[in-house]
């Protein structure tokens, strides 16, 4: 038995639990919360400790006298800082999932003003493309997509609305409370255009042919509570569905108080109905909540009252919905106004370790939608109170946060040192750093990070300048493979007629859950079907073969190829550097140029020698009358080269 079993038993042994009774024939024992289960950190209150002075001009925030603490504490020093071009293609991808143009690089680069890279970090988080990048971060925890899954997997027309409405509300910086608030209860709150807010319920999958609607109904409340409580309290309370959590202080009683507050929001469902993706609550609708025996949909136990998770609530915490007047329960809105308290134990927690978890590759807590006792505990606990009691203290502002964390010192460390800045760091390392921290969970250097797929096709489009700036709107249907598109049924995949549609950004490539873009496929996109915090990074061969033999791959080395010869004239060397500025963003090296020039000429040669027509061979887009084939053919072969390089797809 573990401790926590134990410790429950005891609980029962000695008699101090609370029996919620259904009828004489049913009984459920919900043991009572203890000192001893809110001892865990994440139920504790947030204490706010002043950052700690250190012996060091290192830091240039808070964030950086916290991390420079534990540094000299185990004996070690902070990393040099990265080099401009480094650093502004990191922030550039981090805040806008984007590469920097080579006029942004330059003027960056040349750019003597002691806030030259505040202004970068002003301008990234100005721009549209943040909110779109940013978005796509929160549609992973919201199981995003616009069909409904299991066989069928049928549209949902109107789910691309909540996907605009995060993208334009981040892009406007909505105050995280309100973000919140909206999303749990945006009819209640505010009808209208934020009314589509509630679209983060509705997202999970639905199977509305299933023979029992009233199971289908059952399955739905639970995936809607479950996702709340990993989303927003970073609790696995979907394990209590059909008993008491087998870790964390959450009872099976627990689930179900939480759920009742949704339960009036979900009527009864009629078969092959969609239920829509906006939240239009009556409370006469309202019945009885109950909590289901051993989980099923078809045993009702015993009734219960709307409630919060006790671990987490004080003892004032209560559903007092007023719901006089008013069309809802308000019990939602009620929920939301208790999240968004600013000494919650859990919701400000929870977000500042999401972002960090993005802008360093890994959390504070390792564990983003787990906080409780199986999860991980904080390498810096009082960084992250810091953080978490920061955030109200900015208005709420998610954007102030970004910066205050991209500003960093520790953010702006090199992640080699290869990569630092030509300075050496002024105090030489007490101690190896990778036999005292190999993980690096002390953050003496920054974190080497993959893209993910969506980025990675941006990344291509931005580079040979053909990315569309068109932005909301119904997902777009590009086209896939024809092996892949006969996996569907038909008319399930329609490609848009619109040739510019297909090269929009990722986050408006439509998102069926029964099929991944293939790109986003092997990048590891998750599939939908639940939130997810944290995104697998694999490393596998068909990202490998996708990214050299797929007709996207060459069509971008094309594009590319084609823009290269327009801009750089016929000037071989020039075309190396441009085609490296656009993928790279930055100049090649002596060794690396004269590796391309032979490259060229070799290429050359090679498709020169098997005499290949024009029509068989990948040619430049746009390639003006006359120009030589060969020489042009080995050009698209070079951009696909710099496409399939391990620098293009990382970000250091």
């Amino acid at each position: 038995m573990t401790v926590r079993s134990i410790q429950l038993a005891c609980v029962v042994l000695l008699g101090l639990c609370v029996c919620v009774r259904a009828d004489a024939s049913t009984t459920i024992k919900e043991p009572r919360i203890t000192a001893d289960d809110r001892e865990h950190w994440s139920f504790q209150p947030i204490r706010r400790t002043p950052p700690p002075k250190v012996d060091s001009d290192w830091p240039i925030n808070a964030i950086d006298h916290f991390i420079a603490a534990r540094l000299e504490k185990a004996g070690l020093q902070p990393s040099p800082r990265a080099g401009r071009q480094i650093l502004i293609r990191r922030v550039t991808f981090d805040l806008t999932g984007l590469p920097p143009t080579p006029k942004e690089v330059e003027a960056f680069i040349n750019d003597d003003a002691p806030n030259a890279y505040e202004k970068v970090v002003d301008r990234l988080l100005a721009s549209k493309a943040y909110g779109q990048r940013w978005a796509q971060h929160w549609l992973d925890l919201a199981r995003f997509a616009e069909t409904d899954g299991f066989e069928h997997d049928k549209t949902r027309g109107d789910a691309w609305k909540y996907r605009d409405w995060v993208i334009d509300v981040l892009n406007a910086d909505m105050p995280y409370d309100r973000f919140v608030a909206l999303q749990i209860a945006g009819d209640e709150i505010e009808a209208g255009r934020h009314a589509v807010a509630t679209g983060f319920l509705l997202s999970g999958p639905d199977m509305p042919d299933i023979n029992s609607q009233a199971e289908r109904r059952h399955v739905r409340l639970n995936e809607i509570t479950s996702t709340v409580g990993s989303v927003f309290l970073g609790l696995t309370i979907g394990c209590a569905q059909c008993h008491d959590h087998k870790f964390d202080p959450i009872s099976q009683a627990d689930f179900y108080r939480f759920r009742a507050i949704f339960e009036p929001a979900v009527p009864a469902m009629k078969r092959d109905k969609p239920v829509g993706m906006t939240l239009r609550e009556d409370k006469a609708n309202a019945t009885d909540s109950r909590v289901m025996l051993r989980g099923r949909y078809d045993r009702p136990g015993p009734v219960i009252q709307p409630g919060f998770i006790r671990v987490l609530a004080q003892k004032d915490d209560a559903i007092r919905a007023n719901h006089k007047g008013n069309a809802s329960t308000r019990r939602r809105a009620a929920l939301a106004e208790w999240l968004t308290q600013p000494n919650h134990p859990v919701t400000t927690r929870v977000i500042v370790n999401r972002l960090w978890h993005h802008h360093f590759g890994k959390g504070l807590v390792g564990t983003p939608s787990d906080v409780g006792f199986m999860g991980d505990a904080p390498t810096h606990p009082k960084l992250l109170d810091w953080l978490a009691s920061e955030l109200p203290r900015r208005k709420w502002s998610l954007k102030a946060m970004h910066k205050l964390m991209v500003m960093s010192a520790t953010y702006q460390q090199a992640s080699s040192a290869k990569g630092a800045e030509s300075q050496t760091n002024p105090k030489s390392p007490i101690r190896n750093p990778k036999s005292v921290d190999l993980r690096n969970r002390l953050l003496w250097r920054m974190n080497r990070r993959r893209l993910e797929g969506e980025a990675i096709r941006d990344a291509m489009l931005a580079s040979a300048n053909v990315l569309s700036d068109r932005t909301g709107g119904r997902g777009v249907m590009a086209p896939l493979p024809k092996k892949v598109q006969a996996t569907l049924l038909r008319n399930q995949w329609k490609v848009d007629a619109d040739p510019e549609n297909h090269r929009r950004r990722s986050i408006y490539l439509f998102v069926r859950r029964n099929l991944r873009y293939p790109l986003f496929d092997v990048f590891d996109r998750p599939d939908g079907n639940q939130s997810c915090a944290r995104r697998d990074r694999t490393t596998t061969a068909p990202q490998s073969l996708y990214l050299l033999n797929s007709a996207f791959s060459l069509q971008m080395a094309r594009e590319l190829a084609g823009y290269v010869m327009k801009h750089a004239a016929n000037d071989t060397r020039q075309r190396i550097r441009l085609a490296f500025a656009r993928t790279l963003n930055r100049a090649p090296s002596d060794s690396e140029m004269q590796s391309a020039m032979d490259f060229l000429v070799d290429q050359t040669t090679r498709l020169s020698k098997e005499g290949r027509s024009a029509d068989e061979l990948a040619l430049p887009a746009n390639l003006p009358r006359g120009a030589d084939i060969y020489p042009s053919a080995a050009l698209t072969d070079f951009c696909l080269v710099l496409f399939n390089l391990n620098e293009f797809v990382y970000v250091d």
